[in-house]
């Protein structure tokens, strides 16, 4: 058999990966390894296998099964509208503009927003042009940070300058400040929505951030405001999911001494109804798992239907999304299963071998594959074959050689990782931040929610996703470095390649210590560059945006608390069982 060469389009390595990775420039292939494979490399020699020690499913396909839910019947969705109304009412009857802003961001924490998003973007649009948030009779710090993170949020370039006035002459902000708890959370939550060269708002990150975490020492004597401060300070906003993170802020709505019933109720009320067509979903999925085998045949992979499902709840929230969400989460248990194969299981010879059947795209090479290899790329293969189908159904346009790129692109990045690991090279940051930020898999994941949220599918988008425009490579970067925060420890203490930390220790010699905070830091970085993209033209639209950075936050919700997706944690657990088995009452 020939040479197998890992023709891959990775970009030239950057001359910073912190700030240049996203970069386009003349594609290089990744290096190829000189290893000629035939048959007789392919041993069953276990002892050159490594084990994920991955434990069983916490939702079998009995369990997922047999879920049902009343709020399917029709009187609730009836009633769901009536309340819908009622709030629209809420929203154009309300004459401050301070109390409308605070409504949208109730609404936006509640998860209930897309019902409303034509009358929020006409409020919005109203208090930009009047400029009723920059006028120093009608503003607080609070009122000032509300409406400036919700305006970024929508798109509109307000300037940091509005909170100029909140400075000495020193330039720094006034230490009075601290003494509006209220006021100060709401700068921190707004400092967020930086982008490069903002002093400004990194000033306001850190004034705000160090007073809070002092007010939270001492004893916040508002338990409501307590518990936002503690929770925001643990993840902010602005790098929260909407959906996941609505079954909390629906329960500290509910203590709070202001709360108002019709938003209440319709809250609980919409949670619950997407809650069961979550179900309905959930069932689809598991049957689609059950008959591929893959559970079976490849016992040493993750069985994680479930948590792969979790990860479209964020990236596809709305309801409408049902198709979309089923057709990504078939995608991520793929991605899954063929990470667990080149990650754990597959020998060196046998995944540079699995990479050149992906690479070609021939059946013929599929004698050459052991057994678990062959079944593995004809589900994936099948999965190709429906998507592409499905697409030309509905639009007439043939994408089967997209996928099979997209995939080939990362199966390449997974080659030489598991190249790098079997032959203990440690790779600099720079290498592995190339290869890094396409073995996330963020591009691929896009590229299937591109095709199939946008209608029509603009030329001039698919190519953009063709040549991985920023929009991607930004949420790739999230992606990896909150995977890598989350699981390097484990995966470390298992036998892997050095991930983001690692590196950055190796060839530092900084602490743990130093190096999470410098791969923090590297998000932080990477976020400036998402917001900046916001402001910019861009042949996408705005639900594919809005979906790409989705993608970023879901994966700091998925591993806040260590790794969400594969290793048994009970957090995660917790948070699986209120989003999509426990209904509110």
């Amino acid at each position: 058999m020939s040479t197998i060469i890992m023709a891959l389009a990775i970009p030239n390595k950057p001359t910073n990966c912190v700030h240049n990775f996203a970069k386009k420039g003349p594609k290089t292939p990744l290096p190829s390894c000189s290893l000629k494979l035939t048959s007789d490399y392919l041993s069953d020699d276990q002892s050159t296998r490594r084990s994920g020690n991955y434990t069983p499913t916490l939702w079998d396909f009995d369990r997922i099964q047999s879920l049902n839910s009343v709020f399917t019947e029709e009187k609730y969705s009836r009633r769901a509208s009536e309340l819908v109304v009622q709030v629209k009412k809420l929203l154009g009857e309300e004459s401050n503009w301070f109390m409308q802003l605070e409504l949208i961001d109730d609404l936006q924490k509640l998860g209930i927003c897309y019902h409303f998003n034509h009358q929020i973007n006409q409020v919005l649009n109203h208090i930009y042009l009047e400029k009723k948030y920059c006028n120093n009779s009608e503003r607080d710090l609070c009122s000032t940070a509300l409406a400036f993170r919700l305006l970024r949020q929508q798109g509109f370039r307000v300037s940091q300058e509005v909170f100029d006035d909140f400075k000495n002459d020193e330039g720094e902000f006034e230490p009075s400040l601290g003494e509006n708890i209220e006021g100060l959370l709401q700068l921190y939550e707004a400092s967020f929505l930086l982008t490069e060269g903002e002093i400004t708002l990194e000033q306001a990150r850190v004034f705000s951030t160090n007073l809070l975490q002092k007010k939270l020492d001492h004893g916040i004597m508002d338990e409501h405001l307590s518990s936002l401060v503690r929770r925001s300070l643990e993840l902010p906003l602005h790098w929260s999911v909407q959906r996941p993170n609505a079954r909390w802020f629906v329960d500290a709505y509910s203590k709070r001494s202001d709360v108002n019933p019709i938003l209440l109720e319709l809250a609980k009320l919409d949670f619950n109804i997407v809650q069961a067509s979550y179900h309905q979903e959930l069932k689809e999925v598991s049957r689609w798992w059950k008959e591929t085998e893959l559970a079976e045949k490849l016992p040493f992979a993750r069985d994680r239907v479930v948590e792969n499902y979790i990860w479209n709840v964020g990236l596809l929230f709305q309801p409408q999304y049902g198709y979309p969400r089923i057709m990504t989460t078939k995608l991520f248990i793929l991605i899954t299963t063929i990470d667990d194969v080149f990650d754990v299981y597959g020998t060196l010879e046998e995944t540079q071998l699995f990479n050149d059947a992906i690479l070609r795209w021939d059946v013929e090479i599929l004698d050459h594959l052991p057994n678990y290899m062959q079944i593995c790329y004809l589900a994936l293969d099948s999965f190709i074959n429906e998507m592409a189908y499905h697409v030309l159904k509905e639009q007439g346009i043939l994408i089967i050689q997209d996928l099979r790129k997209f995939w080939a692109d990362l199966c390449a990045a997974y080659a030489k990782e598991a190249e790098w690991y079997h032959t203990g090279y440690k790779p600099t940051m720079e290498e592995y931040i190339d290869v890094a930020w396409l073995s996330i898999s963020a591009h691929l994941i896009l590229a299937h929610v591109f095709f199939l949220i946008s209608n029509p599918i603009e030329k001039e988008a698919a190519e953009s996703l063709r040549n991985y425009d920023d929009v991607i490579r930004n949420s790739a970067m999230v992606l990896r470095l909150a995977d890598d925060l989350g699981t390097s420890p484990f995966e470390m203490q298992r036998g892997d390649v050095p991930k983001a930390v690692e590196c950055y220790m190796n060839e530092t010699g900084a602490s743990i210590e130093e190096a999470r905070e410098h791969v923090m830091g590297m998000v932080r970085e990477t976020w400036m560059k998402t917001n900046e993209e916001s402001f910019k033209d861009s042949p996408f639209s705005q639900d594919f945006i809005r979906s790409a950075a989705d993608l970023g936050r879901q994966a700091q919700y998925m591993y806040q608390h260590g790794d969400g997706h594969g290793m048994s944690n009970p957090q995660m657990e917790e948070r699986i069982s209120t989003l999509i088995f426990q209904p509110i009452v």
